[in-house]
């Protein structure tokens, strides 16, 4: 594999102290309130964001260690392969979250819906943009079937903390 190296720019703070009985995914996070800071060399490139509702978090899932083509999703009792899951343990441990933003304040953004464990590295920010960021005919494969059969109030477990 070829080396790519990223650095952080920032960091995620929020209320999740440990990957057990965390939030898989926003929806799950509802209400939940983080703030992301920013390294202050930074903080210019937060210009005119604040009219954005929504912002695209993409982090290094520093907590992840290792990976497995084959992984049992929190979402099913079937494995599937890594890449058809939004596992944590992967062969780049990259995460991606939408959530709501809430204001900024110099190099601080407040956001809400957050299903990250706190101090995750930041790798960037993306405004979220509806036109370009929703497919309503999108089909999601097998999580189709099982977002039908779940609780939308799905935790995170031991099965990904080694």
């Amino acid at each position: 594999m070829t080396e790519i190296c990223f650095q952080s720019i920032g960091t995620i703070h929020t209320p999740h102290k440990t990957q057990d009985k965390m939030p898989i995914q926003p929806l799950s996070a509802k209400g939940v309130k983080a703030k992301v800071e920013l390294k202050p060399e930074f903080a210019a490139g937060l210009r005119d964001l604040e009219s954005f509702s929504h912002v695209i978090l993409i982090f290094h899932l520093h907590k992840s260690d290792g990976f497995d083509l084959d992984v049992l999703p929190f979402m099913d009792d079937q494995t599937h392969g890594v890449f058809a899951t939004r596992a944590p343990r992967r062969p780049n441990a990259i995460g991606i979250s939408t959530v709501k933003l809430h204001s900024i304040e110099g190099n601080i953004l407040h956001v809400e819906d957050v299903d990250i464990l706190d101090g995750t590295p930041l790798l960037d920010i993306k405004p979220f943009f509806s036109k370009f960021d929703n497919r309503p005919d999108a089909v999601s494969g097998w999580l189709d079937e099982k977002w039908k059969e779940k609780n939308r109030d799905i935790k995170s477990d031991e099965r990904f903390i080694k």
